[in-house]
Formats: structure tokens, C-alpha cells, sequence
């Protein structure tokens, strides 16, 4: 551990929070044990609830850092328009936070979390599904399931149903965690995604090809109390230490790690940042 930095011994503790899926697990755990590692104290939320429920919470200083997604930032917290450009997204959610909530946006850490929409790889072969276009004379057949936000969210079901033209049969709202298992037990026959989700590869399931362009980017980068980095600017230095660290297929296999393998989620996060060299 070596000594703690001088503002680290009688400072209050920083509290790390996460939204409730395994790869918002890994993340919130990173932060933590990033932070920890360089002399602060954390107490640990993780698991805290969905975007609003941690948005909320971060404005309220409740907690003072999650992982957030730029697009995710863009139509759910700001209700803007969807953009394309993942630059453009991330300059406008970083002035906007920093001018509505007094939130900083600190550098992204590599992968693109986009959502994917995604069928059993056997259904799509024999309806000759490829894109997300080709569902649109079949969706009056098929079952959609997502989690409860993403069917509610302008960039989930309302906004995608809309730009695809899409009707489907039913639409089902679950936990995050039931709508793997409710496609590979046939409830459901199309889902939404997270493209750097393992059990995608693992349940013998195929991502569709966005081919409209509709999904935003969902670059992950750290949102931060501006007031916290005022007090100890070390926390943004530390965590820009995991900027562009992260590629869309080590996130995968580190989602994979949990969700597949059943490992520790907190285990395999302190094992990607001792690869990476940031923690002993």
C-alpha cells in the first residue's frame, strides 16, 4: 500500500456506486479498487439500481462517482437527440453534466457498450435475418424482451420501433439478469443487447446488424462530483489511468469471466488492473 497521500488520512470516504448488471459490477469495483490502492477510503454501492436511480443519487452526493455511457448520458439523463459521432456525444454530455449538475465526465476507458439487438443464431439462419431492417415483415411473428428501462428509454424500444419500423407480436419487460435466459428458453425470440456481453457467444446467440444507425455510442467513462475533484483532483488523475485501457473484447471476456464462469466480480476486476499494472 506505501503511505497515504497526505488528503487521504483525514478525508471523508468516497462512496462508489454502479448500476445492478455484472458489467457495471466489474466497473464499480475497478473504481473502488483503484481508489483504495492509491490511500482512500471507499465504501462501496454497488449494485445500486438503474441510470436514474444512480443519476439521481450522484446529483444528490448519496454517492460521488459511477461508470456512466455517453449515450446513455445523451437520451436518458439530457433527452437530446441521438448523435453519431462519438466525439460529439462525449464533448456535449461532458458540458452539459458539468453546466446542469456540476458533474465531470473524466476520460473514456476504451470499449463502445452500444446496445445490439440480437435472436438465437438457428433463428436467424433459417428466417434469414441479418439486420435489424430484415425484421420488419417478421416482427408481427416474433416476441421482443428487454429490461424494463430499455422498453421505456427514447433510445431503446419507442425510439427503435419506430426508426426500423418494427411491430412486434409482444414485447416483454424483465430483470437484466432474466433476458438471456428467457431467449435461450425460447420466451422471448428477439432481445436487446449489450455488445460486450459474453453470453452472447455462450447461449449461441447472433448481434443484428445495426444497419440504420440508430444506437448512439456508449463510451464508459467515470462521472464524478465536480465538487470531489475540487477537494482531491488526485481521483481524476487515478482514474484516467484506465483511459483507452479497456477494448470491446476484454470487457466481453471479462463479462464473461462472471456471467459464464460464475468467478468473482470483484476478483476478476482486481486481476484486470494487475495485468494492467495499476494495483499490486
Amino acid at each position: 500500500m506505501g503511505a497515504l497521500p497526505p488528503a487521504a488520512t483525514a478525508q471523508e470516504k468516497i462512496v462508489v456506486g454502479s448500476k445492478g448488471f455484472t458489467e457495471q459490477v466489474i466497473l464499480g469495483n475497478m473504481v473502488s479498487l483503484l481508489l483504495e490502492s492509491n490511500g482512500f477510503k471507499v465504501d462501496r454501492k454497488i449494485g445500486l439500481g438503474g441510470t436514474v436511480i444512480c443519476h439521481e443519487a450522484l446529483v444528490r452526493g448519496d454517492i460521488s462517482v459511477y461508470v456512466e455511457y455517453t449515450g446513455t448520458g445523451l437520451t436518458t439523463i439530457l433527452k437530446k437527440a441521438v448523435l453519431k459521432d462519438p466525439e460529439e456525444v462525449y464533448q456535449v454530455v461532458k458540458r452539459d453534466y458539468e453546466d446542469k449538475f456540476k458533474l465531470t465526465w473524466l476520460k473514456p476507458w476504451g470499449f463502445n457498450n452500444t446496445y445490439c439487438i440480437v435472436m438465437r443464431k438457428a433463428d436467424a439462419e433459417r428466417l434469414k435475418v441479418k439486420k435489424v431492417s430484415d425484421l420488419k415483415p417478421l416482427a408481427g411473428d416474433l416476441v421482443f424482451g428487454a429490461t424494463i428501462e430499455f422498453l421505456a428509454r427514447p433510445d431503446g424500444v419507442p425510439g427503435l420501433t419506430k426508426h426500423y419500423e418494427l411491430k412486434f407480436k409482444d414485447q416483454k419487460g424483465m430483470d437484466p439478469g432474466l433476458v438471456y435466459k428467457a431467449i435461450a428458453e425460447k420466451q422471448v425470440d428477439v432481445i436487446s443487447g449489450f455488445a460486450t456481453d459474453g453470453r452472447i457467444p455462450a447461449f449461441n446467440l447472433v448481434v443484428l446488424e445495426d444497419d440504420m444507425k440508430f444506437f448512439p455510442p456508449y463510451l464508459a467513462a467515470p462521472v464524478v462530483r465536480t465538487e470531489l475533484l475540487t477537494k482531491a483532483p488526485k481521483v481524476a488523475e487515478i482514474l484516467n489511468r484506465l483511459a483507452g485501457k479497456i477494448s470491446d473484447d476484454a470487457m466481453a471476456a471479462l463479462n464473461s469471466a462472471v456471467d459464464v464462469k460464475k468467478q468473482d466480480a470483484e476478483t476478476v476486476a482486481k486481476d484486470f488492473l494487475k495485468s494492467q499494472g495499476l494495483v499490486k
